[in-house]
């Protein structure tokens, strides 16, 4: 990375303020190198390097930095700093940024855009929390079909440096309502007297300003763009969400289901600045709901008392059947959840997932179901408990294996559909609750299997 081989030099010239060197140096670097500097650089560096940069790279360069960072340059500077690197942001990534500051920061930071750029910013904060319209901007080429292919180009030249992407423009009627959208690069290669209306095909795809923002990212990846119109209830065009930030919001879901299938619930800041009693928080809520649940595993252990104190040499494989329950029901859930999020799979196909859950539990219950009894065969070696009725034992363990794996797959695979069908996140059905609710059924497989084999020997 250019910024880590450069870092030495960059840190001399700072400490020896050859500041007109480092900004001849820096003018050459892309957004994303310089941003990657400035986070590496101290506290104190940071906004040395970002003072250095002309006007057009610092913003650029904003844009691409993290949160935190933004946060501490805003403060670090003054309100006409701020103020210029505010009115220059895109409308989208501004409003990332006041969403994420606190109430009366964001407001004072409005205050200081111009009286257009306030509009902008205070209507796209005015949409619903995660919706389509917290991602748009209203900087885009909007063009009429009457008019000809030398008519827009013209008009692109002369409105297209602050639209957010030129790779398509887009066809509005008379009151604005859209109703085509054209790639760019059929209006260059078509003759300056074509008329617009003759490349249209009114085959276009549209988000509504109030669509939450996964659906934004289902509709990029099902149609492969770099950029969607947003519309309101009416049709009318009023901005259009481009792919970096739907990207942003691609990474932000995959890491929140992650951190709930992980059992802890989701984090809103990053993981190595998260303030420690907010991560204690979040991860003693599912630990204690996990081990209240865990009384069930002592009830149905306090169920089979009995036969446990009839045969002790029982409770020897209660670790190895049970744990297979819950890792196999980690795994079908995982594997469902995922499968939900990159839309691989719907409700209406919980049957397949049902069928094909069923035969992989069947032949993983019993893979595992033969070595159990291998080992059972090993351990009669160690424990000499068990050589007496080791056979009886190790049917005991094989079958339980192969109803404890079936009913985890099956579990695991269908709560994610369950939860779905009734609204909630599928990613709420996290591995560590699978794995508690397979411990419980497990016992009573295990101990109602060994009641059926071992009757009248060992029980």
């Amino acid at each position: 990375m250019l910024s880590k081989l450069l870092m030495p030099e960059i840190e001399s010239l700072i400490a020896e303020r050859k500041l007109s060197i480092l900004k001849e140096i820096l003018s050459d670097w892309t957004p994303a190198d310089i941003a990657d500097l400035i986070v590496d650089l101290p506290e104190q560096d940071k906004v040395i390097v970002f003072r250095v940069l002309p006007a057009d790279l610092a913003t650029d360069t904003f844009e691409h930095l993290e949160f935190d960072t933004q946060e501490e340059l805003l403060k670090a500077m003054g309100n006409e700093e701020v103020a210029s690197i505010l009115n220059d942001m895109s409308p989208d990534d501004r409003t990332a940024l006041l969403e994420e500051l606190p109430g009366t920061y964001a407001k004072r930071l409005i205050q200081l855009l111009s009286a257009d750029e306030r509009k902008v910013a205070q209507t796209l904060l005015g949409y619903p929390e995660n919706s389509v319209g917290r991602l748009m901007t209203p900087d885009y080429i909007a063009v009429k079909q009457d008019w000809s292919v030398g008519d827009t180009l013209e008009f692109i030249r002369k409105n297209g440096e602050d639209s957010e992407t030129l790779n398509v423009i887009y066809v509005v009627d008379g009151k604005g309502r859209l109703i085509d959208d054209i790639r760019i690069r059929e209006v260059i290669l078509s003759p300056l007297d074509k008329m617009i209306s003759d490349l249209m095909d009114e085959n276009f795809s549209a988000l509504n300003v109030h669509d939450d923002q996964e659906n934004a990212v289902e509709l990029f990846k099902k149609y492969d763009r770099v950029a969607l119109p947003v519309i309101d209830n009416y049709g009318i065009l009023i901005g259009i969400v481009t792919v970096d930030d739907v990207l942003d919001v691609a990474e932000e879901e995959a890491t929140e289901d992650i951190q709930k299938i992980a059992g802890v619930s989701a984090l809103e800041e990053p993981f190595p600045t998260i303030p420690i009693f907010s991560m204690v928080r979040k991860r003693a809520i599912w630990l204690t709901i996990l081990f209240v649940a865990q009384i069930l595993t002592a009830i149905a252990m306090g169920f089979f008392g009995d036969e446990i104190s009839k045969a002790v040499v029982l409770s020897i494989f209660i670790p190895l059947v049970i744990s297979s329950g819950g890792n196999s029901g980690s795994q079908a859930a995982t594997l469902v959840i995922r499968a939900m999020a990159v839309g691989e799979i719907v409700l209406a196909d919980w049957w397949l997932i049902m069928r094909r859950e069923i035969l992989s539990g069947l032949m993983l219950g019993g893979i595992l179901g033969v070595i159990g009894f291998v080992q059972v065969a090993i351990l009669t070696n160690v424990f000499h408990v068990i050589s007496s009725h080791w056979v009886l034992i190790g049917i005991t363990v094989f079958f339980s294996l192969i109803g404890i794996v079936l009913w985890g797959t099956i579990s695991g695979s269908m709560l994610p559909f369950i939860l779905k069908k009734l609204g909630a996140d599928p990613a709420t059905s996290s591995a560590p609750l699978i794995a508690t609710l397979c411990d419980v059924t497990g016992l009573v497989i295990y101990f109602s299997v060994a009641l059926l084999v071992l009757s009248g020997t060992l029980l």
